[in-house]
């Protein structure tokens, strides 16, 4: 159920998707002369863009996830509908052929075709464009994005677009004008808005335009077999080139947000500045920084370094990647594996936190952004992530059903049917640990002081009730270690010693609540075989 925020408190909220709410207001009153008022669509157009040469993408989760959070804190703010358009650019011609496809020469015959000519290699849909097109609604369809899907091809061959055409084809030297600027030499000399689509051979032509025809609405271009040709720039016979093209989607749909990447700042700044031209306010929106592999460097779907949606979603749940997503949108931030339990264990704790929260303190929290206001299922969740790592390392075990046992004794009544959240996490847990923590595993025997004060805490959990809190087993963690000359400074040591030698890592959650889900009489045995180096051994 949908938490009601009044409107009072959502204006005065200074979260980011608050934030960017707020300036879409501030556009319709430039755009209204000082009035909020539903605009003639009868809606707020909320746009993103996929380039279908590809896959769909983290970065295209991403966008999508931000921008539904932005229409969330508006719908809090003003009572006018919105809609969210996944505008797809098949129209695009095709560059070069992908390396993750069937049938490559089929692809390599068509270069230069738009998207939506090209034969599908995988042989399911009309064209590659289309095949593509239908991966990323299944991809936005699987997170539940509340969406309209949108075709360039449709849009250009329909008509829709062609008023906006012709008025481009009006301005088309101011337009030229707007983008020769960051142009190198050799493409300036040849740089038109239109693109236009050979008759002869279907191609997608960047060629000088020759002569302009306003009253005839058409171009005049050299085709590719040198024969001058006139054509109609409506009708699906030209294609706008992309700086152009997303200039012309937001005046012809009046699309009132759209954010974009860092990457793209100089393009969506002449792109605005093509809108200003044809007669219209450009979108609000801003611009969100990229993210980094592990050294540092930006990630590249080519070089395929850093996390790809994949990677996350086999190990970590897809609500967790959104918290990654909400955070710090316009800082630079790694995404690689490491930064995977983190922001599980960041998301379960914001989820617990929400139901209690205050109004205004829930749109504090990034959870609330994340579901719309409802309260999340990762709410009934006792056992965190970096608890259920450990949980596998110890019990050495891949089945699922086991580790419930240890679960259920911890939390008395808790059941994958009543914790779906915690039942999922099983699952990724278990993956996780064995392909980034097992082969990182280097146990190490202990020195005289560890020996004797791991004996002393073994001692004491092979005689300790065995339903006792998490901070009950700590005090008894801490107080073998104060009694064999850890010092208040050492402590540290103390817990690193423990993690190293019974585990084979260097850290890990508070120790007491890892006794409480494995148990007593587990850990104390757990501790006995390290002592006797049976793990340093087998490493």
């Amino acid at each position: 159920m949908m938490t009601e925020i009044d409107k009072d408190t959502a204006l005065q909220c200074k979260a980011w998707p608050f934030e960017e709410a707020k300036a879409i207001l501030a556009r319709l009153r430039a755009v209204n002369k000082g009035e909020i008022k539903t605009p003639n669509k009868g809606y707020i157009l909320f746009e993103t863009g996929y380039g279908p040469s590809g896959l769909p993408h983290i970065g295209t989760f991403g966008e999508v996830c931000r921008t539904t959070m932005v229409m969330s804190a508006f719908r809090r703010i003003s009572d006018i509908p919105v809609k969210l358009i996944c505008f797809s650019d098949d129209m695009d011609g095709l560059r070069k052929v992908p390396d993750n496809v069937p049938n490559r020469d089929l692809l390599s015959e068509n270069i230069g075709k738009p998207l939506t000519q090209v034969p599908d290699p995988f042989g399911t849909h009309e064209s590659f464009g289309a095949h593509n097109n239908a991966r990323l609604c299944a991809f936005l369809d699987q997170f539940g994005f509340e969406y309209e899907f949108m075709s360039a091809t449709d849009c250009y061959t329909s008509g829709r677009f062609d008023e906006t055409l012709l008025l481009m084809l009006k301005h088309h030297e101011e337009i030229r004008q707007a983008v020769l600027p960051i142009l190198g030499a050799e493409r300036a000399a040849t740089y038109s808005p239109f693109l236009p689509i050979s008759p002869k051979t279907g191609m997608v032509l960047q060629v000088p335009i020759l002569e302009t025809n306003l009253e005839k609405g058409t171009i005049v271009f050299e085709d590719e077999d040198g024969t001058r040709t006139e054509q109609q720039v409506t009708g699906g016979k030209v294609k706008a080139q992309w700086r152009a093209d997303w200039a012309l989607r937001w005046f012809a749909m009046d699309v009132d947000y759209e954010m974009a990447g860092k990457d793209l700042v100089t393009a969506a700044d002449i792109s605005a500045k093509i809108v200003q031209i044809l007669g219209a306010r450009p979108p609000a929106g801003f611009r969100y920084e990229l993210f980094l592999d592990e050294d540092g460097k930006k990630i590249s779907k080519s070089k395929g370094n850093g996390l790809s949606m994949e990677d996350w979603l086999k190990y970590a749940p897809h609500e967790s990647l959104a918290y990654y997503m909400y955070q710090r949108p316009t800082s630079a931030k790694k995404l690689y594996f490491d930064v995977i339990p983190k922001a599980i264990d960041e998301y379960i704790t914001f989820a617990q936190k929400l139901p209690d929260m205050t109004p205004d303190k829930k749109l504090e929290n990034p959870v609330w952004y994340i579901h719309d206001g409802a309260e999340p299922e990762a709410r009934n969740t006792p056992i965190n992530f970096a608890l259920l790592l450990n949980l596998v390392n110890a019990a050495n075990t891949n089945n699922p059903e086991i580790l419930w046992t240890f679960i259920q004794h911890y939390n008395k009544g808790t059941t994958p049917e009543n914790a779906p959240f915690l039942n999922r996490l099983v699952e990724y847990a278990i993956r996780y640990y064995e392909d980034f923590i097992l082969p990182a595993k280097q146990y190490r025997l202990p020195t005289a002081r560890e020996q004797a004060a791991l004996e002393s805490l073994a001692g004491k959990l092979e005689n300790i009730a065995s339903d006792l809190s998490g901070e009950e087993y700590m005090t008894e963690v801490f107080s073998a270690g104060k009694d064999n000359g850890y010092e208040k400074d050492e402590l540290r040591l103390w817990f690193q010693a423990i993690y190293e030698i019974c585990l084979g890592q260097s850290q890990g959650p508070r120790f007491g609540s890892f006794i409480q889900l494995y148990g007593p009489a587990d850990t104390a045995s757990l501790i006995r075989k390290a002592l006797s180096g049976q793990f340093a051994k087998a490493a």
